[in-house]
């Protein structure tokens, strides 16, 4: 049972369902004295798709206290915002399109829900990518899993493209089921995309090694899937063959996350350039604490160099 007294100091939430486990616990204190936020960071756990009225509770909490400020929301992006919709005074363009809320935050008395990852999940693939690379390598991005993450990474590129922006000349979105798949596909039809998208239905992850072994050398794999921290397992089988000078990138920061212990196998043999979630990490919290404390946080420079090495200097501690 969460504690839903009164704030007596200004506070931001993280609501998920191991939050205790979170880097962000270590790295929200140091963030709030070097941007002089005078706030703390307040964990609520939620199983897996909690009961409504749970969530309603989790909200409505946080809209009528005075110094919550707002939330960052993991797991439960889709339930709560299906709980909380009549709540929210308003949604932004992205949560109201991928009905999903990852962004608690108030405008003066009204609280609105925004979904971030369309944001956060394209500056941290500009950081990984090189400039032109796809232009370049004429490589195919394979993203597993077609849950939120990955919807989110499709609708930056998409928008990316309507730019004239550098983007693959496919992807392949493959998932094992139908459901989200059908609910992806969906939504690229309503914004209208010229982009080409394959989506495949791999019920295991024999399967998805059959994906890889398809894609042109250079190519990206993503594990945008729970698997290796949500839940255990990886996507892929140990017999999977990664592309030569591919490069891997685990969507999570923490956990057993076998996919990425999968690549390092073939890391040299493969010249397979390697990244986890750590960098989605710390966009997707200083977006969120943007918009929370209503701040101008940068998305590169000196001082988004600074968050980041207190971040990496807190997640070192926690490793001693």
């Amino acid at each position: 049972m969460n504690n839903y007294s009164p704030a007596s100091k200004r506070t931001m939430y993280f609501i998920g369902v191991s939050t205790g486990k979170s880097s962000i616990m270590q790295v929200f204190p140091r963030w709030a004295e070097y941007l002089e936020l005078n706030a703390v960071i307040k964990g609520y756990d939620f199983e897996p798709h909690a009961a409504p009225e749970l969530y309603q509770e989790a909200v409505e909490f946080i809209k009528n206290d005075p110094l919550s400020l707002g939330a960052l929301v993991t797991t439960h992006k889709l339930d709560l915002v299906k709980a909380c919709r009549n709540i929210f005074d308003g949604l932004g363009e992205y949560a109201s399109l991928l009905g999903e809320v990852s962004s608690i935050s108030k405008r003066g008395n009204e609280l609105w829900g925004h979904a971030m990852d369309p944001i956060t999940s394209g500056l941290s693939l500009e950081a990984i990518v090189p400039r032109d690379y796809w232009k370049k390598s004429g490589s195919d991005l394979h993203i597993i899993g077609a849950g939120g993450a990955s919807l989110a990474l499709s609708l930056y590129l998409i928008n990316k493209s309507k730019d004239g922006g550098d983007v693959p000349a496919r992807i392949v979105v493959s998932n094992r089921s139908n459901e989200h798949l059908h609910e992806m596909q969906a939504i690229h039809n309503q914004v209208t995309t010229k982009m080409n998208f394959e989506y495949i239905l791999t019920p295991r992850a024999e399967n998805n090694d059959t994906v890889v072994a398809s894609l042109k050398p250079g190519s990206m794999v993503i594990n945008a899937t729970g698997l290796g921290k949500d839940s255990p397992g990886s996507p892929l089988t140990n017999k999977v063959v990664f592309p030569e000078n591919g490069i891997v990138w685990e969507f999570n920061y923490r956990g057993e996350r076998i996919f990425l212990d999968q690549a390092r196998t073939q890391e040299k043999t493969k010249a397979l350039t390697i990244h986890d979630g750590w960098i989605y990490f710390i966009h997707g919290w200083t977006r969120v604490i943007a918009e929370v404390f209503h701040l101008n946080i940068p998305t590169r420079g000196s001082k988004f160099d600074k968050l980041s090495k207190i971040a990496s200097d807190a997640k070192s501690r926690m490793l001693l």
